[in-house]
């Protein structure tokens, strides 16, 4: 008796797998911190391609930097969400053969949406130029927000005394103590720690970016009135583009991103309708200049390929070469 019971199971096993009760895929995408946009828009995919067979791990990260050396080289990351000004800008350095590749190799999936640069600070703080000779929070080294500041700066010519290299969460408790007068955070609009975290009593403000050489770098953006409960006009600023990415391995990872891929087409008035409010924002099609779409995701978008790239250039282990090559230009 308990063999028949003990066959009958294995048979019910065998025809289990064999209509395609299978075990899932698992991927990973890495984003950003828990309370900004970028990990907010990975929780959503994440919900999104469970019911596909797909296992989304969500990781978060310092941000942008961080991300695109994580996609080249961390084992289980196929996607990730970065800055646009952060890939082009390691696609001006030519000195390193690494960087060359990474940025070459690093294949747009989809444009996302606006990234709106935050600058909050005190109410005494009427502009962006205001900034010279203060404390300012620019984000932890290896963010995205990191970078924009620091290139805010260079492009304006505007000093301040220190530029702080903290992450966002305790850099609103330093502006909050009044140890730094203002902090920087590049995300799209609503970013959860500035609603969850800032009250009319904390006497804080989105301080406008109107800087010409700034704006003409830069496209220009709004954050509207009653964006924030404690921000009640709107506020001139510019703002990057958040870009969902892959690199371009040409292995097993080919098909997954590119079934990922064809769900969020699919699905993008789901997204809209459920996920957070950015995703009204995302134009699959928008035209970013300087970007090639990865060909796994033309081809399970039924678009013609795009011209390869080659290059097979290792990193050297240890450490974040991308993070290193932009420090040192920066602080040029």
């Amino acid at each position: 008796m308990t063999q028949r019971i003990g066959g009958s199971l294995l048979v019910l096993v065998v025809l289990l797998m064999s209509v395609g009760v299978g075990f899932a895929e698992d991927m990973g995408l890495i984003t950003g911190g828990e309370k900004g946009t970028y990990y907010q828009f990975g929780l959503d995919l994440q919900k999104l391609v469970k019911s596909n067979g797909i296992n989304l791990a969500v990781h978060p990260s310092k941000g942008s930097v961080e991300n695109i050396f994580a996609v080249y080289q961390r084992p289980g990351v196929q996607m990730g969400i970065v800055q646009s000004d952060v890939l082009a800008f390691v696609a001006r350095l030519q000195s390193d053969p690494v960087l060359t590749r990474i940025a070459k190799k690093t294949k747009m999936v989809f444009p996302l949406y606006n990234e709106e640069v935050h600058l909050v600070g005190r109410r005494g703080i009427a502009e962006f130029d205001e900034l010279a000779g203060r404390r300012v929070a620019v984000g932890r080294e290896g963010s995205g927000t990191y970078l924009t500041a620091r290139l805010l700066f260079k492009l304006s010519e505007v000093t301040p005394a220190e530029m702080v290299p903290i992450d966002t969460q305790e850099a609103l408790t330093e502006l909050k103590a009044g140890r730094v007068d203002a902090m920087f955070y590049v995300a799209g609009y609503p970013v959860k720690l500035l609603k969850e975290d800032i009250t009319d009593a904390d006497q804080l403000a989105v301080i406008p970016i109107r800087n010409k050489s700034i704006v003409e770098f830069y496209p220009p953006a709004e954050i509207p009135a009653g964006t924030y409960a404690w921000q009640p006009g709107a506020v001139s600023t510019v703002a990057a583009k958040a870009v969902l990415v892959s690199f371009d391995f040409r292995r097993k990872d080919c098909d997954a991103v590119g079934k990922v891929a064809q769900l969020i087409a699919a699905r993008q008035e789901w997204l809209q309708k459920n996920g957070h409010p950015k995703w009204k924002a995302v134009d699959l099609n928008y035209p970013l200049r300087g970007w090639e779409q990865y060909d796994c995701v033309r081809k399970a978008l039924g678009r013609p390929a795009a011209a390869s790239s080659g290059g097979t250039t290792a990193a050297k282990p240890g450490g974040n070469p991308v993070f290193d090559a932009i420090k040192g230009v920066l602080d040029e």
